[in-house]
């Protein structure tokens, strides 16, 4: 957690706001160990809802939505002993050089990779 230097006021960063989805799983027993397939169906799920909440465009759906998908993803993480740092390192590890185009506003990657 980190304090702004101009307002005094706490910055919950991503970090902090995992430990704390972390305490909650656990709280919740689905921690210390999660399902996968169980958290699996939980992701898909809270996609639809994204799905939904863009359809409709309504923000403050989308904004929970996303929130939503990324705790059932440090569900998921930690029912394969990951971390979402690793998770995220290694997606990142994977597209960074990436070359493709956009079509249609999806980017589409060269055939080559």
């Amino acid at each position: 957690m980190t304090i702004d230097v101009n307002t005094g006021e706490t910055i919950k960063d991503l970090n902090y706001l995992t430990d704390k989805i972390l305490d909650w799983g656990r709280h919740k027993g689905i921690l210390p160990t999660p399902i996968p397939a169980a958290q699996y169906a939980k992701t898909k799920e809270e996609v639809q809802e994204l799905g939904d909440a863009i359809t409709e465009q309504n923000i403050e759906e989308i904004k929970d939505a996303i929130g939503d998908v990324y705790v059932t993803l440090v569900m998921q993480t930690q029912a394969w002993g990951l971390t979402m740092d690793e998770c995220v390192e290694s997606a990142y590890n994977t597209i960074a050089a990436r070359t493709g185009r956009m079509v249609e506003g999806i980017f589409v990657k060269d055939e080559q990779e």
